[in-house]
């Protein structure tokens, strides 16, 4: 089945080129030129990828982000024009997984998009008996990507369920930020270690009763963080 991706940019000659070349490798995909358009689109369509501009009409692409996060964990790279790092810090804490800073080149935005889905298409656990992995008020259900506290279910990016399930699995280790940035992003990513720091936070946010006196994502001040409970 052919993946389907949503190019938004109120720039139409970018949209029409990075729709070209998508479509040349096979893949299926929807446009829209303004922040409305882009939430409607993803309102009543999945796609395995949102290639999202920061700056646009109507809807800018930290809110179109932020909304689409309420209801769905697919994947959102951000497109921006601007290459100040708080920016780009910003759109991830906002829910995106990845950025690609303007003027791009069309075959790195590419290998990103394939990187990602490769990664948010494969099953975490092989085997039909192994779909779910549980520790104590936590269950994560590696088929459907859902995780569930207190049989409560929380909705997590791509990003923070790969990493919550890494720590989950090897409980009491502790993961440096470099090698949970190359463990979930990759060695070929180009951000830096603060784009962990970002997904903890947020992760905090999320499942942690108080997320300033953690209960299950902890840290070893100095070296990284662990998953206990």
């Amino acid at each position: 089945m052919a993946k389907k991706v949503l190019v938004v940019d109120d720039e139409k000659l970018i949209v029409k080129g990075i729709r070209f070349s998508l479509e040349q490798d096979g893949m299926e995909v929807d446009c829209a030129y303004d922040g409305q358009e882009a939430l409607d689109k993803a309102t009543a369509n999945h796609y395995d990828m949102i290639l999202l501009d920061l700056m646009l009409p109507k809807m800018d692409g930290f809110e179109v982000c932020q909304r689409i996060r309420e209801f769905s964990d697919m994947p959102i790279v951000m497109l921006t024009a601007k290459g100040d790092d708080m920016d780009k810090i910003l759109g991830l804490e906002y829910g995106a997984d990845d950025y690609i800073t303007k003027p791009f080149n069309i075959l790195e935005v590419k290998a990103r998009i394939k990187a990602i889905m490769r990664r948010t298409s494969q099953p975490e656990t092989k085997g039909e008996d192994h779909s779910a992995v549980v520790s104590g008020d936590i269950r994560l259900d590696t088929d459907s990507r859902r995780l569930f506290i207190l049989d409560r279910e929380i909705n997590l990016t791509s990003k923070e369920f790969d990493m919550l399930l890494l720590l989950v699995q090897h409980p009491g280790k502790v993961y440096s930020r470099e090698s949970l940035l190359n463990t979930i992003w990759g060695a070929d990513y180009p951000g830096d270690a603060r784009t962990v720091d970002v997904h903890v936070r947020r992760l905090r946010e999320k499942i942690e009763p108080n997320p300033s006196e953690p209960k299950y994502v902890h840290t070893k001040w100095g070296v990284g963080y662990y998953y206990q409970q």
